[in-house]
């Protein structure tokens, strides 16, 4: 998840007011350390960037988190690090279990992968999480206190590296652009594999991609590009506008099993299912009968720079949101 801001703006301190129709873009990254439900909850329930916060922590502060993320028997489980952003801020929230921090970003660039980035920077955070940091040995309660370093796993996995590529990649690819960032940067950056942040291999995959542009001008619709299909160097970022004529997709829109579905059969995740929408099982078909994907590549750019796909593509916006799932 990556964002661009190109300009300190001036807001009061205060919650912030929504401006348009809830015009927030949200994406949780999962870290070594609830699942999509939080972000959902937060653009459902938040009318901004701070509000969608809010949400996150209060759920947090009362539920807590963890459970599967995986529909397989063997236990898989994360916390999460949250990327809010709407037309006047943007936040970074990092959590562990309930406790957390909060970073309000200013200027300049921002991205998260996998890990802890907050360390004394921080904003907002929740009341007890220096005295739960320093209870368990992991502050001295003398020098500065840093969210990373005291949350940070002591032995972290083998993966932890390869999220340390990915964040440092996606820091210098934002930098390069930094004051220029476009939505085809965005998309570039996603798809960029070298940095490990576009994963087509087997195991873990870059399974949907997205890139936001939220306008400060209220009166201007913020536009989101989704591929809804995996390894976004193979897929087109589609647009698509919140209005109140809304339909629902049915093409991106994963099979239903009901009652018999394994999520809900007890014990659950004894089996799998096929949740594939049409879209993703075309685009798989299409990727095998051309593994090297030479003429989609070049059919999937021709769509993208189309002019009249998005006229306020090029226009001057202020933030610039995208995220990997």
């Amino acid at each position: 998840m990556s964002l661009d801001w190109r300009r300190k703006p001036e807001y009061p301190e205060e919650t912030p007011e929504a401006r348009g129709e809830h015009a927030n873009s949200t994406n949780t990254v999962r870290k070594w350390d609830s699942k999509p439900q939080l972000r959902s909850l937060a653009l459902e329930r938040g009318d901004s960037a701070w509000a969608a916060l809010c949400v996150i922590t209060e759920l947090l502060q009362q539920y807590g988190q963890g459970g599967a993320c995986r529909e397989d028997p063997e236990y898989f489980s994360y916390q999460n690090t949250f990327l809010l952003a709407d037309r006047q801020e943007a936040w970074v929230l990092e959590t562990a279990g309930k406790l957390w921090a909060a970073q309000k970003i200013t200027e300049g660039v921002k991205n998260i992968s996998n890990q802890l980035t907050i360390g004394t920077e921080i904003s907002a955070e929740h009341p007890d999480l220096r005295s739960s940091a320093q209870s368990q040995g992991w502050w001295n309660g003398e020098d500065e206190f840093s969210f990373t370093a005291a949350f940070s796993p002591d032995d972290p996995p083998a993966r932890m590296e390869l999220a340390k590529r990915r964040y440092k990649g996606g820091t210098a690819l934002l930098q390069e652009h930094d004051g220029s960032v476009t939505a085809e940067v965005m998309m570039s950056i996603l798809r960029d594999k070298p940095s490990g942040i576009c994963m087509d291999s087997a195991g873990f995959r870059t399974t949907g991609s997205m890139v936001s542009i939220l306008p400060r001008d209220p009166s201007m619709p913020c536009v989101h590009f989704f591929t809804a299909t995996p390894d976004p160097s193979r897929s087109v970022f589609k647009p698509f506008i919140f209005s109140e004529s809304i339909r629902p997709v049915t093409m991106v829109m994963s099979p239903q099993y009901g009652s018999d579905d394994p999520v809900k059969t007890l014990p659950r995740f004894q089996r799998q299912v096929d949740r594939k929408h049409e879209l993703y099982q075309a685009h798989q078909a299409a990727v095998e009968a051309n593994p090297d994907g030479v003429s989609l590549q070049e059919t999937m750019r021709f769509l993208e720079s189309q002019d009249k796909v998005l006229p306020v593509r090029q226009s001057s916006c202020r933030v610039n949101v995208a995220s990997a799932c």
